[in-house]
C-alpha cells in the first residue's frame, strides 16, 4: 500500500490538465509524453509528484522535437547540427513556400505549369555561367545514383579505385553506383591512377565518374588523371563524363586552393557535375546537378528523377540563398583572424579561461585537413555536458581535457548568449 508507484498520476487525469492549457499537441501526441513521464517515474529517475508539472512543461513546448544549437566549435559545415545554416532571406523565403505557392501554376495562364523548381535552377545558372542547364534533386546521394542510371544503365561506370570513398554513417559510394543497375569498373590503384588505366577500360563504358575524395587525402607517390585528361579520352568513345565535386564550390576560392568548383570541372570538359546545396553553397540540403543542355535534358526524362524529386520549401531556400550576396557559411569561413581574437578576448573577459589559438575547418568533406586560422577559448572541460544540456545549448569542442569555444559559426549579435550560458554552467548568473 505504500508502493510511490501507486501515486503516478493516470493518463486521463494528465489529458484532462492539458485540455485546460490549450496545448496545439495532439492527443496521441500527449499520450506518449505521459507514457515516457510514467515510465521514468515507475524507474525511479523522477518522483512521482514530478510527473504532473514536466507534462504541463512539455504541453507549452513547441510540437517539434528539434533543438536549436550555437555552434562554437569552429566547424562550419557540422554534419551532426545540420550542415549549412541558412540565411535569414532562405528562412523567410521558406516560410512563404509552406504555404500554397505557385510552385507548379502559371498564374497568368491559370493552367498547371511545367516549369517546377525553375526559378531555382535559373538562379543556378546565373551563379554558375560555365554551365548550360541544371536539375535540383533531394540530395547529393540522389544526384550520384540518377547519374549513372541515366547514362549507363546496363553498362559498365568507370572509376578511380582511389575514388572509391566512403563518408559518415557508412556511406559507400560504389554500393550506392551499384544499386543502379551498372557495372562498378574499378582502374589504377588506390594511390595513383594514370590516363591509360581508363582508356583499356572504356569497351562497355557508358559513363567515367570522377569523384573528390571527401574526408581525407593522399600525399606521397600519387598520380591522378584530370577531368580535361578524362574529356579527351571519352569524348570519341561516346561517354558520359560525371564529375562529383562533393561540396558544392561554384568558383575557385583563394581561401581554400585544392577545392574543386562546379565552373572549373565545367570548363575542363565535364559534361555534368554534381554537388551538394547544404555545403559551402550554404543553403538547403540539396543534389545539384550542372552541364550541358543534352545531359541535363536526359537526366530530366528518366523516370528516378520523379522519384528523386526535391520539395518546395528547399526549392524556395535554395532560390534565396543563390540570389543573395552572402551567405552564413561564407562569412564564417573568411571570418578575419583579428576579429576573431577581439571576441574571444570580450568572451574572456566575461568568463575567464585563456583566449589560444585554434584552427577552424570546413566540414562536410570540404577541403579535408585545411586550417581556418583563428582564436578561441579554453574552459575546464566539466563545462561541456552543462553546456550540451542548457539553454541555449552551446556546442563546444573538447580536445586535450580542455573545452574550446570557437566563436567563427557563432553569430556576433549572439556572442553575449553564448556568455550568459557559460555564466550559468560555472554557477556565476
Amino acid at each position: 500500500m505504500n508502493d510511490p508507484r501507486r501515486r503516478i498520476p493516470r493518463t486521463d487525469a494528465l489529458l484532462v490538465l492539458a485540455a485546460q492549457e490549450h496545448t496545439a499537441l495532439a492527443p496521441h501526441a500527449l499520450k506518449a509524453v505521459a507514457g515516457k513521464l510514467q515510465q521514468r517515474a515507475r524507474d525511479g529517475e523522477i518522483s512521482p509528484e514530478e510527473v504532473t508539472p514536466e507534462f504541463l512543461q512539455a504541453c507549452r513546448r513547441h510540437p517539434g522535437s528539434l533543438t536549436p544549437v550555437l555552434n562554437a566549435t569552429g566547424v562550419v559545415v557540422h554534419t551532426n547540427i545540420g550542415r549549412a545554416p541558412l540565411a535569414p532571406q532562405a528562412i523567410d523565403a521558406m516560410v512563404d513556400a509552406a504555404q500554397y505557392v505557385d510552385v507548379e501554376m502559371d498564374l497568368a495562364a491559370g493552367v498547371r505549369s511545367r516549369d517546377r523548381g525553375k526559378a531555382a535552377t535559373d538562379a543556378i545558372l546565373a551563379a554558375c555561367r560555365a554551365a548550360e542547364d541544371a536539375l535540383v534533386v533531394n540530395n547529393g546521394a540522389a544526384a550520384l545514383l540518377l547519374a549513372v542510371a541515366t547514362f549507363a544503365e546496363g553498362r559498365d561506370v568507370v572509376i578511380s579505385r582511389g575514388e572509391l570513398i566512403e563518408i559518415g554513417a557508412g556511406f559507400r559510394l560504389p554500393e550506392l553506383i551499384e544499386s543502379a543497375r551498372v557495372s562498378l569498373v574499378e582502374v589504377g590503384a588506390t594511390n595513383r591512377t594514370h590516363p591509360f588505366d581508363y582508356e583499356r577500360a572504356l569497351d562497355n563504358a557508358g559513363a567515367v565518374l570522377k569523384v573528390h575524395p571527401s574526408n581525407y587525402r593522399v600525399h606521397g607517390f600519387t598520380a591522378e588523371t584530370t577531368i580535361g585528361q578524362l574529356r579527351d579520352i571519352v569524348r570519341p568513345r561516346g561517354c558520359t563524363l560525371i564529375a562529383d565535386i562533393g561540396s558544392g564550390l561554384l568558383h575557385p576560392d583563394p581561401l581554400l586552393p585544392d577545392e574543386p568548383d562546379a565552373t572549373t570541372a565545367l570548363r575542363e570538359g565535364a559534361d555534368v557535375v554534381l554537388f551538394s546545396g547544404d555545403k559551402l553553397l550554404g543553403g538547403p540540403q540539396a543534389g545539384v546537378m550542372v552541364g550541358t543542355k543534352e545531359a541535363i535534358a536526359k537526366l530530366k526524362r528518366h523516370p528516378l528523377a520523379r522519384a528523386v524529386r526535391i520539395d518546395k520549401l528547399r526549392l524556395a531556400a535554395l532560390e534565396a540563398s543563390l540570389n543573395i550576396t552572402s551567405t552564413p557559411v561564407y562569412d564564417y569561413l573568411h571570418a578575419e583572424p583579428d576579429v576573431l581574437k577581439d571576441r574571444a578576448e570580450a568572451l574572456a573577459a566575461k568568463i575567464g579561461g585563456n583566449v589560444i589559438p585554434h584552427d577552424g575547418r570546413v566540414g562536410g568533406g570540404g577541403a579535408p585537413g585545411f586550417p581556418l586560422p583563428g582564436w578561441a577559448v579554453a574552459l575546464d572541460q566539466s563545462l561541456a555536458a552543462p553546456l550540451r544540456t542548457g539553454t541555449p545549448v552551446v556546442l563546444g569542442r573538447v580536445h586535450e581535457d580542455k573545452l574550446i569555444i570557437d566563436l567563427r559559426c557563432v553569430p556576433p549579435e549572439r556572442d553575449h548568449e553564448v556568455a550568459t550560458a557559460i555564466q550559468k554552467a560555472q554557477g556565476k548568473d
